[in-house]
C-alpha cells in the first residue's frame, strides 16, 4: 500500500466524506424529482432496464450518503460499486443508444469526473472506516 495512505489525515478524510456523501444527496434529489415528474419510465428513449437501474439511484444514492455520513466502510464500497456502474451505464447510453460523444454531454463529463474522484480516493478515506 502506497505510504501517504496510511498518513491520510483524519480531517481530510471528513472532508472527502462529506463532499462524496452531499454529491450522492444530490444524486438522489435528481432521481426522486425524475421519478415524480416522469414515472419510472423518465427517458423514453432507453430501455427499461436501464430506465429502472436509473430509478433505483434514488434509494442507492440515499443509502450511499447514509453510510458514508455514518462511517461506514460499505458506504465507501457502495460508492464505488455505484459509480462504476452508473458511468457504465451513462456511457452505454450515451455512445451506444444515443450515438453521441464525451465532450458533447457535460453530464457525462462530471459522472467521469465525480468516478474519478471516489475511486481515486477510496483506499485512504476506507482505512479509516469502521465496518
Amino acid at each position: 500500500m502506497i505510504a501517504w495512505m496510511h498518513r491520510a489525515p483524519v480531517w481530510v478524510v471528513i472532508v472527502v466524506g462529506a463532499i462524496t456523501a452531499g454529491l450522492f444527496l444530490v444524486g438522489t434529489v435528481v432521481h426522486v424529482a425524475d421519478l415524480l415528474h416522469h414515472g419510472l419510465r423518465a427517458y423514453e428513449w432507453a430501455p427499461k432496464w436501464l430506465n429502472f437501474y436509473w430509478s433505483s439511484l434514488a434509494l442507492l444514492d440515499l443509502l450511499t450518503a447514509a453510510l458514508l455520513i455514518s462511517g461506514k466502510r460499505r458506504g465507501t464500497d457502495l460508492a464505488c460499486a455505484i459509480m462504476t456502474t452508473d458511468l457504465a451505464a451513462n456511457w452505454y447510453a450515451t455512445h451506444g443508444i444515443q450515438h453521441s460523444s464525451l465532450a458533447a454531454q457535460p453530464g457525462l463529463q462530471r459522472l467521469v469526473a465525480f468516478t474519478i474522484f471516489v475511486l481515486g480516493t477510496a483506499p485512504f478515506v476506507r482505512r479509516h472506516r469502521t465496518s
